[in-house]
């Protein structure tokens, strides 16, 4: 990896290896990282060797954060040689990674990092410290990355609409209840229990692992030509009205409130612009 990277690489035994994620102060997720993410799921999916990978955060209070709306028209350019968008690419081959991809989810997990998550295999979340938003409807557009597509199976439809719709913050015993998390752990506990997760599935035949895998994935996947489409429909909403009206709005309290604070409230503080915009 590169000095500047993201994203550190650690080999935790021959099996199994885990991603962390730093990006202070906040985790957004720009062009840079998905750019960087890519480049590392690549890599991993290349290693034979490797069966497990546990995904993390280094940013105390943060997994992956929401799109870093000073980047939208760069993630907006990422595209493959096929034409296709790079981010349709990465959560694609998350989930078709010939690895079993776990989350080990510490802080908040919104927007854009929300959809990055919700491509791994596994989500297992501290019950104290996790919290989960899609808050794009607030702020006028919608979600692009897959996480009305993911949502909607994992959660149905009405409780997919109430998560969308009300942008509001989901504290992690609430997105268990919903489907959107694997499962909760006290925070105390989550370190060795998704250790130990990730030991007894590295202890298993790769084959059947994988096998098993692209079972399900072929059950309960959106279509890749959704995720487009969707792509397609959030490109199209950042020139809304209501988009360029209410992000002048966020910067605003941003400037006035700090950026820690909005940042922790978010779901609170997108329903105050809402009220001036």
């Amino acid at each position: 990896m590169t000095r500047n990277s993201m994203f550190k690489i650690e080999t935790v035994a021959p099996k199994i290896r885990r991603v962390t994620f730093t990006h202070p102060p906040v985790n957004v997720v720009g062009a840079d990282t998905v750019v960087q993410l890519l480049h590392v799921v690549d890599g991993l999916s290349k290693d034979e060797q490797v069966q497990v990978v546990v995904f993390d955060s280094g940013t105390p209070g943060y997994f992956f954060n929401h799109a870093d709306l000073g980047q939208v028209p760069e993630l907006l350019a990422l595209n493959a040689a096929d034409g296709a968008p790079t981010w349709v690419e990465l959560v694609t081959r998350l989930t078709g990674a010939p690895f079993i991809s776990i989350a080990s989810i510490r802080g908040r997990t919104r927007g854009g990092g929300d959809e990055i998550t919700l491509a791994f295999d596994l989500r297992y979340a501290s019950r104290e410290e996790a919290f989960f938003s899609q808050p794009e409807v607030a702020i006028g557009i919608v979600p692009g990355g897959g996480g009305s597509d993911r949502l909607a199976r994992l959660l149905g439809r009405d409780r997919a609409l109430e998560a969308i719709l009300t942008s509001q913050d989901f504290d992690a015993d609430t997105a268990e209840r919903y489907g959107w998390v694997t499962r909760t752990v006290p925070d105390a506990e989550l370190d060795a229990f998704v250790d130990g997760v990730a030991a007894r599935i590295a202890s298993f035949d790769k084959a059947s692992v994988l096998g098993a895998k692209a079972q399900i994935n072929r059950s309960t996947l959106p279509p890749v030509a959704d995720l487009r489409a969707s792509w397609a429909e959030f490109a199209e909403s950042v020139n809304w009205p209501g988009f360029q009206a209410r992000v002048p709005q966020l910067g605003k309290a941003i400037a006035e409130i700090g950026l820690d604070e909005i940042e922790r409230n978010l779901g609170h503080y997108v329903g105050l612009i809402n009220a001036q915009a």
